[in-house]
């Protein structure tokens, strides 16, 4: 027994020959670098098997139940410990942000001399109980509806806005008021990640430090409401010109509407604007009678939206200066990070680009010229609008001019985008058909043209299309009438610009493409919603650009076909400390030969076409003039070495604010197609300041 038992284990004197060998691992001998222990414990039990031992293929890469728990406990229990060091280690401030300190936003001509100063900030703290309780309601229902009962912190509101900071999008909301009055006190504008942590904290410990009522009172007494007011009292006196305290519901919520934006709810600043008002008003009165804030009877007697008083006008800003600091404050707030809320706290320093001499020299054209009108003898000399602006081939705005003066008219015509182009417009028709070529047939190659291509010049000729002559919706088919009714005969593009004969502009924009021509405009410097409606009649200028956005087009020309977009803000600082701002980088659009055709049709309409006024302004003048085939606006715009100037003339009735027409006006003949004055305008100022 004992021998046959000796002689089995002869023949398997090892364990792979066993039970275990054949399958088991759990009687496997662990290698050494399995083998240390933490205590009792081995150290493998704590390193989980990955990729999955005893799985075939993608399974062995999924991770188990137990994987993926302890992962997240991992990632929960670190980000736990995370906050609760931060928690610890913030502290709530001991002071405000410093409104005391509020200063002065300066602005300084190109050269470096002061030009102006604005400010300072209004701010004026009001107690809580002097703010009509439905005032108060009102801001809570369009802000943070469950302020009176959530912790001071909305952890979903937090995920989302951090998970749009990620993603590129709007950064805006996503906090409750405690946490906007902690931004508004202790932090700052910035959207960052660390930002918002640092906020929330604050938030919680302020929540338990403070009561409900002492938050809310600190909130509105700090939020910005535009028009350089801080505070609900500063901004009820701004808007209603009265104290907090004689506020209604209505009026409450269109204060509680700007706390989302004053720049995009302020319903003075634009059509835009007071529509968004409007709507927001309405919601936040019938958000507060859903949360049972404002009863449903009060509610019904607010149907008219209750109307702001308009802005007031800084003493400082006579003339043109108000203009040209509303037009660098505009570019600030396009071209930097810097919020409308921060740089109403001030300290900033603007260096712009706008040139004394020429400003003035600019200014001085149009009041001489303006001089010939006589509007208490004639009525269409009333109601006068001139826009006027230079712009540098790189895109510097070294002039403009906005109107007779800022106090008396704030709106900026050098940036009005009413007055339809005209015959202006023609060198973008031409500058597309000389880069783009023509299509005479439908499917057929497109064909180049050349400034020599010729086109009938004749009166009333009709514009056709590759399938036959276009029809317009009254059913007639569409001709083109000259200036003056007369006809050209055969004319070659070229002449047709510098001569502005119609027919053959409007029948070359529809060869070449209106979507084309318009591509052209666009690149060149016109923006795409000051653009008009695609008919025949979009190629002799119903686009209504600006007067800054024309020159700089032009100023395409002039530089040879490389586009630099205007901008008025050379350099920004806060405090001495620069700040960045965004400045534009020069583009070729139009081959150098086209501009260069162009540029030659502008100097030969000075030399002998309709521009020849602007001859007296130097031999290397070149410019178009510009009238609407409804004579209701007049334009020259041109150039002289690097600078581009471009003035534009309108009527516009004060009570419609629609177009009036121009004839008659300064004593001209009934029948005289727009006014002289643009050019007379242009050729005055460029003789004196245009280069």
């Amino acid at each position: 027994m004992v021998e046959r038992i000796r002689a089995k284990f002869r023949k398997n004197p090892s364990p792979e020959g066993s039970h275990a060998a054949r399958g088991s691992h759990r009687h496997r001998r662990r290698p050494a670098a399995r083998r240390f222990r933490l205590g009792r414990f081995p150290l493998s039990r704590f390193r989980p098997l990955y990729p999955r031992p005893g799985r075939q293929g993608f399974r062995r890469w999924v991770p188990s139940w137990r994987q993926v728990l302890g992962s997240a406990a991992l990632v929960l229990g670190t980000l736990a410990a995370a906050v609760a060091i931060l928690y610890v280690r913030t502290d709530i401030p001991t002071d405000l942000n410093a409104f005391a300190t509020q200063q002065d936003n300066v602005y300084y001509w190109a050269d470096g001399t002061e030009m102006a100063r604005t400010g300072p900030v209004n701010r004026q703290d009001a107690a809580l109980d002097k703010v009509p309780e439905k005032v108060r309601w009102a801001a809570l229902a369009a802000e943070n509806e469950t302020f009176y009962s959530d912790s001071g912190i909305s952890p979903s509101g937090m995920i989302r806005a951090v998970s749009k900071m990620l993603t590129g999008g709007d950064t805006q909301g996503g906090s409750t008021i405690t946490q906007q009055y902690v931004k508004n006190a202790y932090l700052n504008q910035q959207q960052t990640f660390t930002r918002k942590l640092t906020e929330m904290v604050i938030a919680i410990k302020l929540d338990n430090k403070m009561s409900k009522d002492a938050i809310l009172e600190g909130y509105l007494n700090t939020s910005w409401y535009g028009r350089g007011s801080y505070g609900i009292q500063r901004a009820a006196h701004a808007y209603y010109g009265k104290d907090v305290s004689q506020l209604n519901a209505s009026e409450g919520a269109l204060l509680a509407s700007l706390l989302k934006g004053a720049a995009l709810y302020d319903p003075s600043v634009s059509a835009k604007n007071h529509e968004r008002a409007v709507e927001r008003w309405k919601w936040i009165l019938d958000r507060m009678v859903t949360i049972g804030k404002l009863s449903p009877a009060e509610r019904a007697t607010y149907t008219t939206f209750p109307e702001p008083k308009a802005p007031p006008k800084p003493a400082g800003l006579t003339g043109q200066t108000g203009y040209l600091v509303d037009t660098a404050r505009a570019y600030v707030a396009a071209h930097t990070k810097v919020s409308e809320a921060d740089f109403d706290l001030g300290g900033y320093q603007i260096r712009t680009t706008f040139e004394k001499p020429k400003v003035d020299a600019l200014a001085k054209s149009v009041d001489s010229i303006r001089e010939r009108l006589e509007p208490a003898q004639r009525e269409v000399d009333r109601n006068v609008r001139i826009g006027a602006a230079s712009v540098t081939t790189d895109g510097r705005i070294v002039a403009l001019y906005g109107g007779p003066d800022y106090l008396k008219q704030g709106f900026n015509d050098a940036n009005s985008t009413v007055v339809p182009a005209g015959s202006a417009f023609t060198p973008f028709v031409y500058a597309a058909a000389l880069r783009d070529g023509v299509q005479l047939q439908r499917g057929a190659a497109r064909q180049p043209v050349t400034p020599s291509s010729v086109y009938d010049g004749d009166n009333k000729v009709a514009i056709r299309t590759p399938e036959g002559p276009y029809w317009d919706r009254s059913g007639k088919i569409v001709k083109a009438v000259n200036d003056g009714d007369k006809s050209w005969g055969k004319v070659s593009l070229r002449e047709a610009v510098v001569q502005s004969v119609n027919g053959p502009m409007m029948q070359l924009g529809m060869d070449v493409g209106l979507d084309r021509v318009s591509r052209a405009a666009v690149q060149s410097g016109l923006l795409e919603e000051s653009l008009g409606a695609q008919v025949p009649a979009f190629s002799l200028g119903t686009s209504t650009p600006s007067a800054i956005r024309m020159a700089g087009a032009y100023a395409t020309f002039a530089a040879k076909g490389i586009h630099s977009e205007p901008y008025s803000v050379d350099r920004l600082s806060r405090n001495g400390n620069a700040v960045e701002v965004e400045k534009p980088t020069p583009e070729r659009v139009l081959p150098a030969g086209v501009a260069g055709s162009v540029d030659d049709a502008l100097h030969e309409a000075v030399k002998r076409g309709t521009g020849i006024t602007a001859k007296a302004a130097g031999p290397d003048a070149a410019g178009k003039t510009g009238t609407a085939t409804d004579n209701k606006s007049a334009w020259f715009a041109g150039y002289r070495g690097k600078v581009s100037t471009a003035v534009s003339l309108s009527r516009i009735d004060p009570k419609t604010q629609l177009l009036l027409p121009l004839d008659g006006m300064g004593g001209a003949g009934k029948t005289a197609a727009g006014s002289s004055y643009p050019i007379d305008i242009w050729t005055k100022y460029m003789s004196s300041a245009g280069r």
